[in-house]
């Protein structure tokens, strides 16, 4: 389902939100990114981000981790635990092993340490990116899947879960007392629905789709 206008130029040019406490790195880092092709805006600290709605917009963070207030590592939990994993790269001057670790593992792209190598961090930047990219076309798959589901009548969301499990029309006609035409029917009208072709394809979309979505259909 292709994109609208808007996402698709959104796309094209991601925006790399810089969050640091020095005037002089913001810039710095601007620049830089500037003049790789990509658009930027600058915070001075998390809580100013988070006061606006640029953490919507595809692209990704560079993130000091110690700054007054809130720090780095503190807006990666708030982004994690509020459902939005944007893609994150730390540079900062006061990093330690175990910070790194704890960054990581919560899945930072990166974690540099100032100065860094032009070419390093704009590799991050350009992976970064990328992750944020594979993310949302997933999310949008997903959507697409949800609001064919929703197309459904009750009848055939529940042959469309008998179907990805494998059985066949006559084991669902048998279990469900209905003749085999009418479970042929339904099947035939909810792969149009569901825009698939083949039943590969209704499984890979009906696994796609939350697990409280199947177990809803399911029951």
């Amino acid at each position: 389902m292709p994109l609208p206008a808007e996402s698709q130029a959104e796309a094209r040019h991601p925006l790399v939100i810089i969050v640091d406490d020095d005037a002089s790195v913001r810039e710095a880092l601007s620049e830089l990114m500037l003049s790789a092709g990509f658009e930027t805006v600058l915070f001075s600290s998390t809580k100013a981000l988070l006061e606006t709605s640029e953490l919507d917009k595809p692209g990704c963070l560079i993130l000091d981790v110690r700054m007054p207030g809130s720090s780095g590592l503190d807006l990666q939990r708030h982004l994690t635990t509020s459902g939005n994993p944007k893609p994150i790269i730390f540079l900062t001057a006061h990093g330690d092993i175990p910070m790194t670790v704890q960054a990581m593992k919560a899945g930072a792209v990166d974690f540099l340490t100032k100065p860094v190598r032009d070419q390093t961090l704009l590799d991050a930047v350009n992976a970064a990116i990328g992750l944020d990219t594979a993310r949302r076309a997933e999310a949008a798959k997903i959507k697409s899947y949800v609001e064919r589901l929703q197309t459904l009548t009750p009848r055939e969301r529940e042959i469309m879960s008998e179907v990805t499990r494998g059985r066949l029309n006559k084991q669902i006609a048998f279990d469900l007392g209905i003749s085999e035409v009418t479970v042929k029917l339904h099947r035939g009208n909810l792969m149009r629905k569901m825009e698939v072709t083949t039943i590969g394809e209704l499984i890979r979309a009906w696994e796609a789709l939350p697990v409280r979505m199947r177990e809803t259909s399911a029951a």
